[in-house]
């Protein structure tokens, strides 16, 4: 599903040019679990930006699905990215002026589904995520947890082959952090793949692998043999 050749990525500003991703090669398969983990500033998010096509690398190639993307335009990359790959974010990024149903439903919106199919996904989503009782909400009306059900409902309800987590527990406590792993979980044993970015040895656990980043190179690879249920 993914493959990156010596992947880079170099941030330049006027006085100093910095190194984020210094020749990454990696595959994930469809329908992995992969936990990326490293310090601070390693490069996690960066790289996260990049399999996202939220951003392109400054150097090597990056291949999703049989597309090579490392030199598309910003408008070939948003083409491909709709419906292909969902966000979850750990400051949840809701809307807070649009109430739950009309968070969950914008994917749908960009990508022109008509109305009638619409409510039927968006329903479907919120049912799914135990969060249709909150339909009417304003995001600011919810509890971190629920916030992020929305977030995980926006992410899913175009039905992506990718899901890109970034610190999905982070602004979470202890107990709403798992309900949210194990969603994120079923959802992959569902068929979706799942990328992660975690400082979280206890989430990563629910993950068949997990990548170590250390100054934007992969230092480690670890494939699970046990996994959380």
């Amino acid at each position: 599903m993914i493959r990156t050749v010596n992947l880079q990525k170099i941030f330049t500003t006027e006085e100093i040019e910095t190194s984020a991703l210094n020749g990454i090669n990696m595959e994930i398969k469809d329908g992995e679990f992969v936990a990326i983990m490293g310090p601070s500033g390693c490069g996690k998010s960066t790289l996260l930006n990049i399999l996202g096509l939220l951003d392109n690398p400054s150097g090597g190639e990056y291949h999703f699905w049989e597309h090579e993307v490392a030199s598309m335009s910003e408008r070939q990359r948003a083409q491909l990215r709709k419906g292909s790959i969902g966000f979850v974010f750990q400051s949840f990024n809701l809307i807070d002026e649009l109430t739950v149903y009309e968070n969950v439903e914008l994917p749908l919106l960009y990508l022109k589904v008509p109305a009638s199919e619409r409510k039927e996904k968006v329903e479907k989503v919120l049912e799914r995520m135990n969060i249709m009782h909150r339909r009417n909400h304003f995001p600011q009306q919810l509890s971190g947890g629920q916030q992020q059900r929305v977030a995980i409902a926006r992410a899913v309800v175009a039905n992506p082959k990718m899901i890109l987590a970034d610190e999905p527990t982070g602004n979470l406590d202890s107990t709403n952090g798992e309900e949210v792993m194990k969603l994120l979980q079923e959802l992959n044993e569902a068929g979706t793949t799942m990328i992660m970015v975690t400082h979280s040895p206890y989430d990563a656990g629910f993950a068949h692998r997990v990548i170590n980043l250390f100054d934007g190179r992969v230092v480690t690879e670890n494939i699970k043999e046990q996994f959380h249920v």
